[in-house]
């Protein structure tokens, strides 16, 4: 069997790869950009898979119907994207542009090709202003963000096609060995390490369900599976840790893993972020997953990847 993974070179396309290309056999594509941090660290991931990479971009759909025609795969994997809540807020046409049109033109060819199983990267955001813990099938009226938005369009444009099998996938504030450089593990290490200070939004008030980077992949896999299985399948899963953490707790862990204190800057709430999130996994826990990995351990592996990699002593 042939799966085709979009955004192979990304943090978690990486990741998943490495553990898909022991099974399968894997075809991955990126565009390798330099929006949110430096390509270099997507080559980097890239180089170490043992799977083909093939240089692509969803907005050029004559390039991915090439691709589709000669791979011919069985599962598409669709994880490529604009991710960040808060840039998304000053460049929505870029993200339209991506994340929705991008998309649609992976769906077309999906379709053309008779590619009867899809699983699909969303986001936990879109469930903003939900009761706590959040819940698959509550209605997602309220986004905070265009990157939100784009992604419940996202959920809408695979609910509607006409691939047989569509699963989406709501990730929970991801995290570990080879993560994005935009996002917090990395900023606050950095501010660490440097010595300069870093903006702490709402105060310090926040809470996340920060999720490892492999019990993602545990959690796709398990679905891949299931997903073979069925004739018929058009679901929503989260996949979260399943416990809120103070996100000063968080930072707390940073330090002491660096050994070094993070100087703070306290400031009001961003209009793209949530206060909280909190995954209920209920529906993804009664297929056999169950996260393993704590902020503790997850921080932890994160420093060590770090300190080698960067050559932090």
């Amino acid at each position: 069997m042939k799966i085709l993974v979009t955004g192979a070179a990304g943090f978690i396309g990486y990741h998943l790869c490495g553990v898909l290309q022991n099974k399968y056999t894997v075809i991955g594509i990126d565009n390798f950009n330099d929006f949110l941090y430096d390509s270099s660290l997507k080559k980097a991931r890239s180089s170490l898979l043992d799977c083909k990479v093939i240089f692509a971009d969803l907005k050029d759909k004559e390039n991915l119907d090439t691709i589709f025609a000669n791979e011919k795969p069985d599962v598409v994997i669709h994880l490529a994207a604009h991710a960040g809540v808060r840039h998304s807020f000053s460049m929505a046409n870029e993200y339209i542009t991506n994340n929705i049109v991008g998309t649609q033109n992976l769906i077309d060819v999906c379709e053309k090709y008779n590619v009867e199983n899809v699983l699909y990267a969303s986001t936990s955001c879109v469930m903003a202003g939900n009761p706590l813990p959040w819940k698959e099938n509550e209605k997602t009226d309220h986004q905070l963000n265009p990157y939100g938005y784009t992604k419940k369009t996202n959920e809408c444009q695979f609910i509607v096609s006409k691939i047989k099998k569509t699963v989406g996938l709501r990730f929970f504030t991801v995290y570990g060995p080879w993560g994005r450089p935009d996002m917090g593990l990395f900023k606050f290490t950095e501010a660490a390490l440097t010595g300069n200070p870093i903006e702490v939004f709402n105060y310090g008030d926040m809470k996340r369900d920060f999720t490892y980077v492999d019990d993602i992949v545990a959690g796709i896999n398990v679905l891949l599976e299931y997903t073979l299985k069925q004739k018929e399948i058009n679901e929503i899963y989260n996949i979260g840790y399943g416990q809120q953490v103070n996100l000063l707790d968080f930072i707390s862990e940073i330090e002491k893993n660096f050994g070094r204190p993070i100087i703070k800057e306290f400031v009001p709430k961003h209009e793209a972020d949530s206060i909280e999130t909190w995954s209920d996994t209920t529906k993804l826990q009664a297929l056999g997953w169950k996260p393993k990995v704590s902020i503790k351990d997850g921080v932890y592996e994160f420093a060590q990847w770090y300190k080698t990699y960067y050559g932090v002593n």
